[in-house]
């Protein structure tokens, strides 16, 4: 079976409506039984691949997030961005981006970060007399956020496939996540000025402290995870542990957002999660497996080659791919299918496979927000109660400053490589 067969039957099983997993997995069999390759193969195949104490960091990490959503961690975070921007104009706005930028630095999710914001800020900005679309755009965009600043599940995920250092590649997005949430920043001043909107009472002497204070428990969180990889004293792994057991203690203790009685609860809410993601791993490997044997990788670096593309032709090629594919796929899915593909090709066209990373990952945070798809386009219109089109119409000014972003990060490398290479050396 050809390659463009193989693809062509991926994407007809998920127009019709098959789950990601399983369109990959029932491909992969089928692919499998027509080369004549034993089947009995592939379960010690996937059991090797699932065997890694990176990927035990999704579920800790998942575990983390959920918690500080529905614990209140969210809340005191928002109070204390509240206390530090909330006095500009527009402040409310300014504070859903501080406060995702922050909430991102905790828990590795693009919806979770979306969710546990916007159902606290964006009720306030209505409240406030901000328009609905400009509320959603704001928040949908900054929650984007949660995958690109580290940690990041999205990035976990890709060091798995392509091989590569999860801290590194955390590092790589520093950078590249403060630019976005600048960019953020500069748009919502000039909009908030241009529509007149409200400037936020200033608090007390004694509110701002203690509002600060309140906050220092969920602040701690990301100096868990971050301090705890970049020191050497942990892996990412026991990091994420860290984090969930954490995150669990506050939000039954500190903010009491959840009870006792709710702790299984929400648990079994992370680990249905979690087996979602794991379910898309297992059938993109399975798949990316029956690329690598029937020498598809291969063909395409050829074919590649012989095109004589340069790279910087070849990364404008692939952006442009993962923004069609992101109007219909959500952000595993594309990891996981265009990664095991083109791994040898940029190997062959000598990109960096940390550069790429931070390329891919702002690829599917514009994936995020791009319709008709965009999963947290749908999240927070139902948080909201609002239309689909009206969250629609309020991303459409972040998705250009994200796509401008995305070329100068696509074609000045050096933006996100600085750090990793300066803590880490030059990778090889």
């Amino acid at each position: 079976m050809t390659p463009f067969v193989a693809i062509g039957l991926l994407f007809l099983f998920l127009l019709i409506g098959l789950p990601i997993y399983l369109s990959l997995g029932f491909l992969a069999l089928l692919l499998f039984w027509h080369e004549g390759t034993p089947l009995i193969s592939l379960p010690q195949l996937l059991v090797d691949h699932l065997n890694s104490e990176t990927l035990l960091a999704i579920p800790l990490f998942v575990i983390a997030a959920t918690f500080m959503q529905k614990g209140g961690v969210a809340g005191a975070l928002i109070d204390c961005a509240q206390a530090w921007v909330g006095r500009a104009r527009g402040g409310l706005a300014l504070v859903s981006v501080v406060a995702c930028t922050i909430f991102a630095a905790i828990c590795g999710s693009s919806v979770a970060t979306a969710v546990a914001i916007g159902s606290v800020l964006i009720p306030a900005m209505v409240a406030r007399k901000y328009e609905p679309h400009f509320a959603l755009g704001t928040v949908g965009a900054a929650g984007t956020l949660g995958i690109l600043i580290p940690p990041s599940l999205a990035m976990i995920v890709y060091a798995v496939i392509a091989e590569e250092s999860v801290p590194r590649l955390f590092l790589a997005g520093v950078i590249p996540g403060l630019m976005q949430a600048a960019l953020f920043i500069i748009w919502i001043m000039i909009y908030a000025r241009w529509r007149d909107y409200p400037v936020e009472p200033a608090l007390s002497r004694d509110q701002f402290v203690s509002t600060n204070i309140r906050a220092i428990p969920a602040l701690f969180i990301p100096v868990i995870i971050l301090g705890g990889i970049y020191s050497g004293i942990v892996t990412v792994t026991e990091a994420a542990g860290m984090a969930a057991l954490v995150a669990i203690i506050e939000a039954l203790f500190i903010y009491r957002g959840v009870k006792a009685s709710e702790v299984v609860e929400t648990l079994a809410e992370s680990i249905k999660l979690t087996a979602s993601i794991v379910f898309i791993i297992v059938g993109a490997l399975a798949f990316g497996h029956w690329i690598t044997s029937a020498g598809v990788a291969e063909m395409l670096v050829t074919y590649v080659k012989s095109l004589n593309l340069a790279a910087w032709q070849f990364l404008l090629f692939i952006n442009v791919l993962m923004l069609i594919l992101g109007m219909f796929l959500e952000v595993f899915a594309i990891i996981l299918i265009v990664v095991p593909l083109i791994l040898p090709i940029l190997k062959a066209l000598d990109i960096s496979l940390v550069h790429f990373a931070i390329v891919l990952t702002i690829n599917m945070e514009i994936a995020l927000i791009s319709p008709p798809i965009g999963l947290n386009l749908f999240v927070l219109s139902s948080v909201a109660k609002q239309p689909i089109g009206v969250a629609i119409r309020g991303i459409v000014p972040y998705l250009i400053l994200m796509l401008m972003l995305l070329a100068l990060i696509t074609y000045v490398p050096e933006i996100s490589l600085w750090l990793p290479d300066l803590v880490y050396g030059q990778s090889k």
